[in-house]
């Protein structure tokens, strides 16, 4: 591989992550409702055509846009702004694109413009008259002419200021040592040229929320109906009776406004602190001759910032140095071809990515100053997200929303049929067709008496005035039966628990990037893991030292070492190193920046006698290769102080042993290395087997008349890999993290395969693997258990797709390796969780399932294409995002079975009161409140359970298993099949049961003890939702405060409902025997659900006998 194309793979595979990024996948979206073929019916005898589910999605991850749009149009939604608050605003989005096109087209026309003024060669070469800088305070230059230079990439202004030297002698800064970093300074230079952060939108105020939750149809309805309810109420019987019925169910439709808002807006104040930590990067700068890592919002002009592979651009600046520098401009420009950076081309724009080389940058322009700030001050970040379980629930609500609406529809027909006959006909009919008609009204209604047992419509007594009022209350009672039968918060409360969860994963070291991946997380089959900082601490020492062919014990004893090899090794490790040594604060030692593998290395350098100032100004670096991970070495050119050139390659110990033909001696003597390459790669392989990471340094002399002069051959410069001299091989060795094998065994006991992707040596990989726990040490670690990715990539498609499952460990992988082995296991069915820290991992946690970058390693490239980012690079902390992805799944289940439970004893109940009574049990106010305790307060209990031990003793969540599972099924059944036959014996029975007398306080009281036993069944079933398919519903019950506390707060309310509020919900008080008889019937549920727990379910999917129904809703919706 050549010098000046030693970095095209990453390149190529950056670009490939760019318009992974830009593009839909193309990949059709499978048509299964929830088992395999709920979705697809198949051509029936009538020629039906195949039924495609629009809620059916697999992943939201790079679904196409169409899909997305089919699933809202088909939606039944009572609250469009609520609904879909948390979704992926599709208008938005595309707004967001035009304002990008519109800032990208005015810089380029800027600069167009400006080319055009500077047209003509003579122009170009002797530059335009620039004025001289006008001057800041203490700086030579002010922020204007600063601004318009980067803004414009005013070549001539740069030249006329000085070049990088006199615009940093401007600026007050050294280009060593870069600025001082006091307090004083730092504040001079924000008060002269601004601070790096832009203007962001306001988050939405409470009151954008309770406007939200106001648009709900339904609520408009009975708002409307209370008010006429109230006005007729005030009219008739006077302002101090009249107000009750009106005012009542005003003050619940307020109540339920005011409870949903404050829900929603705690929630999106959750989201706008996650999002803050997202924009929040940490990065290297130099202050004081030191590195030191800050927040990419403390940068401030005048600093000097190293730049490498997978770093964004975090500030406009000049380029300084570099050497292979490839900027991705994308964001900026909309092209996807990389930039060279050089002396002839320094300008850096905000925002932009290091796709290769490394450099350093001075900062000209911060914040609002550059065009990534007013970019981003232009544009709103979060344009929403949905998730594959969130539009799965949008069908579930639309199909049972449509089953209630039809429910409602009944209902407000029977009664008005009653109200029809009772009234509007008496009206224009004689008396004899009144008494008819009287006749088969009560055949069709089975009662024509008021709660008093009197005729309700007595002709020339009952006023127009109450006929309508009778009216409003039929329509005030279909209309929230509604509200209760529609699950509108049912979708929300993904978002809910979605929410909770990445507040308290952040706790747990993860920082969730896209929504969809922390429930996805729950189905993962398979984690293909990296090795180093992952599943090894990322301390790493140099341990065992081969110096001149010979094992150095101690690997620092400088004195078995000839001045010639260390002269010549502390060069190699001294130039071709991203590292840097420097000063400690105190003054007392020293510190070392770099990769743990750099800062390893450097340190054995220290060791041995390096001076690494010293040593890097004794020569001059003409070019360097950086490390890629494809190649596993980098290297650099040194012209030295005697006008030599000395070429330093660093890497993978068996590669760059294979490219030597010889070694320097103890003695500094140069020997062939043929005889000696067994031995050494004998102790490489011995190295490996120790679980030591193997790295070689070599160098070789190159001819002055090979080595290019010019910057643009040099540029492209093949510089030369081969006829190495090896002068040491070092053993680093990288200790297992505490904790990972129980990770690891954790994983093995929840279904989940644990991979390790390294590329590290196989013998190490082997080693480490075993002593982690992913692979055992009695089982056949051949092929391809354990394989080379080299191996595995000169596979044929379908081969890699057969081996893949059998994978546990592939060693020496490339980034195109990982993603080769992603795509083959998901071909192959698996759920992929990929851990990447690399700018070529982006392909590879692009294409997986679910990506995870790491937060102290990982660049931000990898961060960026990746959906979480583990902030303390440790495994573990991927196990307990597997923990939190389940937990979210089992909530919402536990949601769902507590939210149906109501949904159907409320709609039978009502149903059947309606059809045989004339009359429902349960009035506006009292849905209401049950509405609430279901939607909100439920959510609230059942959606923020913590995640328990359990959950990593089941298999992972299957993409098509059911969200209503049959264990749901047959707990929904028995609670809502008691409560129903309860309360209808109550409704029917209850005066004789209770020897209560047949006047209007009896029929309040019996009303009044079923809307209580109604509520305290939910209470108690609220607990058994917590446990679906375990015996002790109690069992962690105190490590959930907030459910303790909402289960609390609702029982003490329905107290003050029933005991004090009896205007407000047509109520009266409850003696205590009947608050026993209540509760005595709520308790009943426990053991009744324990007993239900012992019914075996079948296997076959009970959602299968709705399937035919809600295919043909979902189709009525769709067309």
């Amino acid at each position: 591989m050549t010098g000046g194309s030693s970095s095209d793979n990453e390149s190529s595979q950056l670009a490939a992550a760019h318009l992974l990024r830009n593009q839909d996948m193309e990949a059709g979206i499978s048509v299964s409702l929830e088992t395999d073929g709920a979705a697809a019916s198949g051509v029936g005898g009538g020629g039906e055509e195949m039924f495609v589910d629009p809620f059916y999605i697999t992943t939201t991850k790079n679904a196409p846009v169409e899909s997305l749009k089919r699933w809202r149009q088909a939606a039944l939604v009572l609250n469009a702004s609520r609904r879909f608050r948390y979704t992926l605003d599709l208008k938005k989005e595309e707004e967001t694109e035009q304002q990008r096109r519109m800032i990208r087209a005015h810089a380029q026309v800027i600069r167009a413009a400006l080319l055009f003024k500077l047209a003509g060669q003579r122009a170009i070469v002797l530059g335009t008259a620039v004025a001289p800088p006008t001057p800041s305070g203490e700086y030579g230059i002010g922020l204007e002419e600063l601004a318009s230079m980067g803004r414009d990439h005013n070549s001539s202004a740069l030249q006329q200021y000085g070049g990088v030297n006199g615009l940093s002698e401007m600026l007050k800064t050294n280009l060593d040592a870069g600025i001082t970093g006091e307090e004083g300074d730092l504040t001079g230079r924000k008060n002269a040229f601004g601070s790096n952060t832009y203007p962001t939108k306001k988050g939405r105020k409470f009151w954008n929320y309770l406007w939200d939750a106001w648009q709900d149809l339904t609520l408009i309805i009975l708002m409307v109906a209370a008010a006429a309810s109230l006005t007729l109420g005030i009219k008739t019987e006077g302002l101090k009776e009249g107000w009750y019925d009106g005012g009542s169910i005003a003050f619940a439709v307020i109540l339920v406004i005011f409870v949903t808002a404050t829900s929603d807006y705690k929630q999106s104040l959750q989201f706008q602190n996650l999002n803050k930590e997202k924009r929040n990067i940490q990065l290297e700068v130099i202050r004081g001759g030191r590195r030191e890592k800050i927040s990419i919002f403390n940068i401030v002009v005048g600093e000097i910032i190293p730049l490498k592979i997978g770093d964004q651009v975090p500030a406009d600046g000049i380029l300084i140095s570099g050497h292979s520098l490839a900027i991705d401009e994308s964001c900026m420009t909309g092209e996807c071809d990389l930039v060279n950076k050089n002396q002839k081309a320094p300008f850096l724009m905000s925002g932009c990515k290091v796709a290769d080389g490394a450099g350093t940058m001075l900062v000209t322009g911060v914040g609002i100053n550059t065009e990534w700030g007013l970019l981003m001050a232009s544009i709103s970040e979060d344009t929403g997200e949905e998730t594959p379980l969130q539009v799965r629930l949008n069908g579930v609500a639309t199909f049972i929303g449509i089953v209630g609406m039809t429910v409602a529809l009944f209902v407000l027909v029977v009664l008005l049929a009653r109200w029809v006959y009772l009234f509007l006909f008496w009206m224009v009919m004689d008396f004899m067709v009144y008494d008819l008609i009287l006749y088969y009204s009560r055949f069709f209604t089975g009662n024509s008496r008021d709660d008093n047992g009197n005729v309700e419509f007595i002709r020339g007594k009952t006023s127009i005035g109450d006929a309508v009022d009778g009216a409003i209350k039929i329509i005030t009672i279909a209309v929230t039966i509604v509200v209760v039968a529609v699950p509108e918060g049912l979708p929300l409360a993904v978002t809910l628990t979605l929410a909770y969860s990445m507040r308290k994963m952040m706790a747990d070291k993860a920082l969730v990037r896209r929504l969809s991946a922390c429930e996805t997380m729950g189905s993962a089959t398979t984690i293909c893991s990296d090795k180093t900082g992952t599943l090894t601490l990322n301390q790493m020492t140099v341990v065992e030292a081969y110096v001149g062919g010979k094992k150095i014990n101690p690997p620092d004893d400088i004195s078995q070492i000839s001045a010639a090899v260390s002269s010549l090794l502390k060069d190699g490790i001294a130039q071709n190193t991203t590292g840097s040594v420097f000063p400690s604060k105190d003054g007392a030692g020293i510190d070392i920046s770099g990769s743990p593998t750099e800062k390893a290395i450097l340190q054995w350098g220290v060791k041995i006698g390096m001076e690494f100032d010293s040593v890097r100004s004794k020569s001059k670096i003409l070019y360097v290769s950086p490390f890629n991970s494809e190649k596993k070495r980098g290297g650099v050119a040194l012209r030295q102080s005697n006008s030599e050139v000395h070429i330093h390659w660093k890497g993978a110990a068996e590669m760059v042993l294979a490219a030597c033909t010889g070694y320097l001696d103890i003695n500094g003597s140069l020997q062939s290395i043929d005889k000696e390459k067994a031995s050494l790669k004998n102790a490489i392989d011995a190295m490996a087997a120790k679980s030591l990471r193997c790295v070689a340094i070599a160098y070789r002399k190159c001819e002055n008349d090979k080595v290019p002069n010019q910057a643009e051959e040099l540029q492209n410069w093949a510089m030369p890999e081969d006829e190495l001299v090896m002068l040491a091989i070092v053993g680093i060795k990288d200790p297992c993290r505490p904790g990972v094998k129980e990770a690891v065994k954790i994983c093995k006991d929840a279904g989940v395969k644990v991979r390790m992707v390294t590329g590290d040596n196989i013998q190490t990989a082997k080693a480490i693997a075993i002593e982690c726990g992913i692979l055992d040490p009695n089982t056949d670690t051949s092929e391809p258990v354990v394989i080379e990715g080299k191996t595995f990539r000169q596979l044929s498609e379908k081969e890699r797709e057969n081996i893949a499952k059998r994978i546990s460990v592939m060693g020496r992988s490339s980034p195109t390796d990982k993603l080769l082995l992603v795509q083959a296991l998901r071909k192959g069915g698996d759920v992929v969780a990929v851990t990447g820290d690399g700018t070529n991992d982006a392909p590879a946690l692009h294409e997986a399932d679910i990506g995870l970058s790491m937060g102290i390693q990982g660049t931000e490239v990898a961060k960026e294409s990746s959906d979480i980012i583990i902030l303390d690079d440790n495994f573990a902390s991927v196990v307990k995002v597997v923990r939190w992805g389940r937990s979210v799944y089992a909530n919402i289940q536990k949601f769902i079975q507590f939210q149906l439970t109501v949904n159907v004893a409320a709609l039978v109940i009502n149903v059947v009161a309606a059809i045989t009574a004339g009359d429902v049990p349960l009035n506006a106010v009292q849905l209401l409140w049950v509405n609430l305790i279901m939607d909100t307060l439920g959510a609230l209990a059942l959606a923020t359970e913590p995640p328990t031990d359990s959950l990593m003793k089941r298999s992972p969540v299957g993409r098509r298993e059911p969200l209503i599972t049959n264990i749901m099924w047959r707990n929904l059944f028995i609670q809502a099949l008691y409560q129903v036959i309860v309360l209808l014996i109550m409704n029917f029975s209850g005066r004789s049961i209770l020897n209560l007398n047949s006047d209007e306080h009896s029929n309040k009281l019996i009303n009044t003890l079923i809307f209580n036993t109604f509520v305290l069944c939910q209470i108690c079933n609220e607990f058994n939702a917590r446990k679906p398919d375990q015996f002790n519903v109690f069992k962690g019950i105190t490590q959930n405060r907030l459910f303790m506390a909402i289960v609390g707060t609702t029982f003490i309310l329905q107290i003050v409902i029933i005991e004090f509020l009896g205007h407000f919900a047509s109520t009266v008080r409850l003696s205590l025997g009947q608050w026993i008889l209540s509760m005595v019937i709520g308790l009943v549920s426990f053991p009744l659900a324990l007993a239900g727990k012992l019914i075996p379910v079948p296997r076959t999917p009970f959602i299968k006998v709705f399937l035919k129904p809600y295919e043909r809703c979902i189709r009525a919706r769709t067309r």
